[in-house]
């Protein structure tokens, strides 16, 4: 067999069961055929936030290890470099090495300089050809920092009214296809494929919206009981698994306010959604029409678990505008900001987000969210699609546990392309991961442990057994779980029993806690994870 195409399509912040194929309202046919023609892994996982989850998958590290240890935005003494190093290879760099074309097309959000390229900028690190933003949000209809190739090109924004972000992604991926079957005859290419949506703001045009109108009406408590109603008969979780607890600090639908507002900001969220859907199904239809789909290897994933993230209403104001925010939309109107029933998001001019309650229902059934290492904040939908290569059978399902650098492992084993020990005149760090390919050909794997650490929330798995510790008590989500009591001690969970975690047992089992927190302080040593604790009291964030 020639060497596979592969396609990675990641996109930002959405939960575990928000797609269709996830047990989802949400439609998302294009994703829901690869899922049919391909293997939907259950036990996949993030790393809990965007720059760190970018990081180790094109990378196959840790992100501690390539320099994101938490984000790319220099506000403090973190104990990281904030931005991609030279010590860690991506994917695209060591596939060229192999003879492969590299495209990109959407969001990078792993180098700290937004508008002067620096040698952690995509065409710098191994993209031949690089369309989209540098910095980790912004608008959908006026992106800052919006790139080709090293250069700004805003104006393409400025001087198209029609100009969706989401679609952009889209057509310049599908564009970098249809291009590279034209002037780059069979030789393999890599594309990586990187979508805003649906992270906040809630932007989406009326008639994508309109299909929604009334579909999030019964609230969040009736949609996560249908929802792990469908998980179950779909096979996605096991039965034994109870729905977590709606996040205490949220009211119940019954109780709650405005809920024509609060509505309107799901159905929002999932138009946003949809459109990905709908571009990856042009990304799809490229590679079907140059005959290049039976032998390309589709992954898609999320980057974290639903985002709880309540943005404040007037917090901007009188501000300067950070990287991601503008104070006024491309024809001078200001943008209102923050989460208020005042405010309708959607267009332009407002930026909102959907807030706790619905990021609850999009980590169904699991508890908390992006940032932290409990299930609502790592797990994520993985799908692999490769019509020539798979031999499980189509649209079956892998429960096994395993995480982000385990792709870059993978893409090594079935492209035959050799790691580099040494790039650019820089020592490379070896890759974290384990091949999954014996999963995809039909055969047995055993992962081993699986470690992570954000902003001092931290966990390990191995089988099983899940030791996780809670440290923040906080983001801009100030979500209800919040014991200071248990706050930073480690939790024991039976992921075979209880994977929405509601039942901690490290009262029963001190020695298994005793065997992975040595285990973890091991890894964390290891891999240059930084005590959180000492970074605060030394004024980081």
């Amino acid at each position: 067999m020639k060497q596979p195409n592969i396609v990675l399509i990641l996109n930002d912040d959405m939960g575990y069961s928000d797609i269709g194929c996830y047990g989802g309202e949400i439609l998302t046919p294009q994703i829901d055929k690869l899922a049919e023609g391909g293997l939907r892994f259950t036990q996949f996982y993030n790393t809990a936030r965007c720059s760190p989850s970018r990081a180790s998958l094109l990378t196959g590290l840790h992100p501690h290890q390539c320099g994101i240890g938490v984000l790319t935005d220099d506000t403090g003494p973190e104990g990281y470099e904030d931005n991609l190093n030279r010590n860690c290879a991506t994917m695209a760099e060591v596939l060229k090495l192999g003879g492969y074309r590299t495209y990109m097309s959407g969001k990078w959000h792993m180098a700290k300089e937004l508008y002067e390229p620096d040698d952690a900028w995509p065409n710098q690190r191994g993209f031949d050809e690089f369309y989209g933003t540098i910095p980790g949000a912004g608008s959908y209809y006026y992106p800052k920092s919006l790139i080709r190739n090293n250069e700004h090109i805003e104006r393409e924004a400025v001087n198209n009214d029609a100009f969706y972000y989401t679609d952009e992604i889209s057509n310049n991926a599908a564009g970098f296809i249809q291009k590279h079957h034209q002037t780059e005859g069979e030789r393999p290419f890599f594309l990586y494929l990187s979508y805003t949506a649906p992270h906040w703001p809630l932007h989406a045009r009326d008639q994508d919206v309109r299909r929604y109108r009334g579909r999030f009406d019964a609230g969040w408590d009736v949609l996560r009981a249908e929802r792990i109603g469908r998980m179950r008969s779909m096979g996605i979780i096991d039965p034994r698994w109870a729905l977590s607890a709606r996040d205490p600090g949220q009211p119940s639908w019954n109780d709650a306010t405005d809920k024509e507002w609060q509505a309107r900001r799901m159905e929002i969220y999932a138009a946003q959604i949809t459109v990905m859907d709908e571009g990856i199904g042009r990304v799809v239809d490229a590679l079907e029409s140059t005959g290049r789909l039976d032998n390309t290897v589709i992954m898609f994933l999320s980057d974290n678990g639903g985002c709880a993230e309540e943005l404040i209403f007037g917090m901007m104001e009188g501000k300067s505008e950070p990287p991601h925010y503008r104070h006024e939309t491309k024809d001078g109107e200001p943008v209102k900001f923050g989460n208020s029933p005042a405010i309708e998001p959607g267009p332009p001019d407002t930026y909102c987000s959907y807030g706790v309650p619905w990021a609850n229902l999009s980590n169904t059934p699991f508890r908390m969210y992006k940032h932290w290492t409990h299930e609502g904040g790592i797990a994520t939908p993985f799908i692999v699609s490769w019509p020539e290569g798979l031999r499980r059978a189509p649209g079956g399902l892998f429960h096994g546990p395993s995480q982000l650098p385990d792709v870059m492992a993978t893409v090594l084993d079935i492209t035959s392309v050799e790691y580099p020990k040494q790039l650019a005149g820089h020592n490379i760090i070896p890759v974290e991961g384990v091949s999954f390919l014996p999963v995809l050909k039909n055969g047995e794997w055993n992962r081993g442990p699986l470690y992570w650490e954000h902003e001092g929330n931290a966990a390990v798995r191995d089988g099983k057994w899940k030791l996780v510790k809670n440290f923040t008590a906080a983001t801009s989500a100030t979500p209800g779980y919040d014991d200071k009591k248990t706050r930073g001690q480690w939790e024991l969970y039976d992921m075979e029993q209880d994977r929405s975690e509601q039942h901690d047992i490290a009262a029963e089992y001190p020695e298994i806690v005793e065997r992975l927190s040595s285990a973890y302080d091991v890894w964390a040593a290891r891999c240059g994870v930084r005590d959180r604790q000492k970074l605060l009291d030394s004024g980081g964030r």
